[in-house]
């Protein structure tokens, strides 16, 4: 069959299914699946919350005609069987970050807004995962009324912990084989062949003595620039300047509680955020609201937070294959007097997590701060020319029209966990969103619906690209 009467098969396929897509996406949006270990439970590893979006991710894809099986919670996954037990795999993930403040439509529902879909995990990761899983459907339902199957079974995995530790594949390793190949739409169109590492760390600032301030807390998720953010100080409100993007409100007697709105974005692409925290800390040493002993561990947190590219930690770099490092500090909270700064850098191949924490630490150790790496993924590079590489590439070109090229980023998926694997979409930064339309991560996370009904279409013709291939 050729590819146009394929692609009209396809359109014809998304008008029958569009309102069942937009509807299961919505089962899936409407559960709060962030993660919450002190909540754990037998089969539910990371709390009710993931727990509850896999059993739906599961129970729509049953209701498809697909054989599924929950793997203790931590992961669950919907077969196709072809001709041979040779996987192709599809992976997704259920869980989300928190919802955070600023939002101006239901967080844990879909909106539908001028062809936008609006609600936590429209984008990351469930809108793309119940196309490419619509995707899967449409081969099922075209096979099996000819009587065909595929050469390779199709394995789509749901995830649970992709947001917060990748707990959920280390599972699946234990237990099953890798695919031969395997993709996740969970990134950037046209297709991506390598990621830089991620490096998370958490730093303790000492406890002050009559320190000046009193508490600060900022962000919902480390892999995020932070949006909001407050802070109480000693001191009095008269007395203080406004600045952009500052509200000040009295605390109590001789206290001032300083609330920061920036702009939230992922951490992989912090220029297109403003951090919260950062607008703090700069106004505290501006203002010189910070003790003379604070003030170390704050203008050590300032060269952290205002130099996103690690130049104010000394750990700048880039490479041939990824660019430049990136670095945010995500979170910021008071726990028992100590301050407590999470960061997270994406690095190329130029730099290496040891050289990350000895030049970290050469600042934090003199001021009486520790340091602890929480998270380390390596860097992750394929050939760009291989054969899976390319069936992927030449679907997204098929349908587009475009003549794109893969690339790398800064991003961390799921792809670099497996044997063989890319990540694939469904996003398209180039092209400008409504200003009401939010980025992933952040308040009003939104996605195209057009966006969304073409990722079918690509995936679709991804799958039997791939099926062509030798594995």
């Amino acid at each position: 069959m050729d590819k146009a009467t394929l692609l009209a098969e396809l359109d014809a396929f998304i008008e029958d299914n569009w309102e069942n897509v937009i509807a299961d996406l919505d089962k899936l949006v409407h559960i709060e699946s962030i993660e919450e270990l002190d909540k754990t439970a037998p089969n539910a590893p990371f709390g009710p919350g993931p727990k509850a979006a896999l059993t739906e991710a599961l129970n729509i894809a049953s209701s498809m005609g697909f054989e599924t099986h929950d793997a203790e919670g931590y992961i669950g996954f919907a077969d196709f069987p072809g001709e041979s037990d040779t996987q192709i795999g599809i992976i997704g993930h259920m869980d989300v970050v928190p919802a955070g403040k600023g939002w101006h439509f239901p967080e844990y529902a879909v909106t539908r807004k001028e062809g936008y879909l609006l609600g936590r995990g429209v984008l990351d990761d469930k809108g793309p995962s119940i196309v490419a899983l619509y995707a899967m459907k449409f081969w099922k339902d075209r096979l099996d009324a000819e009587g065909k199957r595929f050469p390779y079974t199709i394995r789509f995995l749901f995830g649970a912990n992709e947001e917060t530790g990748m707990a959920d594949v280390a599972y699946y390793h234990e237990h099953y084989a890798d695919p031969a190949f395997l993709f996740t739409p969970d990134a950037e169109y046209p297709v991506c062949y390598g990621e830089k590492g991620g490096f998370d760390a958490t730093i303790t600032g000492p406890v002050y003595a009559n320190g000046s301030i009193v508490d600060f807390e900022g962000g919902s998720a480390t892999n995020a620039v932070p949006g909001f953010a407050h802070v109480v100080v000693k001191g009095n409100i008269e007395e203080m300047p406004p600045a952009e993007g500052l509200t000040f409100t009295e605390d109590g007697t001789d206290l001032v509680r300083i609330d920061a709105t920036g702009k939230s974005a992922h951490a992989s692409t912090p220029e297109n955020g403003v951090n919260a925290i950062a607008l703090l800390v700069n106004y505290i040493l501006e203002q010189d609201l910070c003790t003379a002993e604070e003030r170390p561990f704050i203008e050590f947190l300032q060269k952290l937070l205002n130099h996103t590219d690690g130049s104010g930690v000394g750990i700048k770099s880039e490479d041939e294959f990824f660019g430049p490092l990136t670095v945010i500090g995500g979170t910021i909270k008071m726990e028992d007097g100590h301050i407590v700064q999470t960061l997270d850098s994406r690095f190329p191949t130029s730099i290496t997590p040891e050289e990350i924490t000895a030049n970290i630490t050469a600042l934090t150790e003199p001021l009486g701060a520790t340091f602890e790496n929480t998270l380390l993924m390596e860097p992750f590079l394929v050939k760009p020319d291989t054969p899976q590489i390319q069936a992927l590439l030449t679907a997204y070109n098929d349908v587009t029209g475009e003549g794109a090229k893969p690339f790398t980023m800064g991003g961390g998926t799921y792809a670099r966990e497996f044997t063989s694997g890319a990540s694939f979409g469904p996003e398209k930064p180039w092209i400008e969103a409504p200003e009401w339309a939010g980025l992933m991560h952040g308040p009003d996370e939104a996605v195209s619906e057009d966006l969304l009904k073409e990722s079918l279409k690509i995936y679709a013709l991804a799958l039997q690209n791939l099926m062509e291939l030798k594995l």
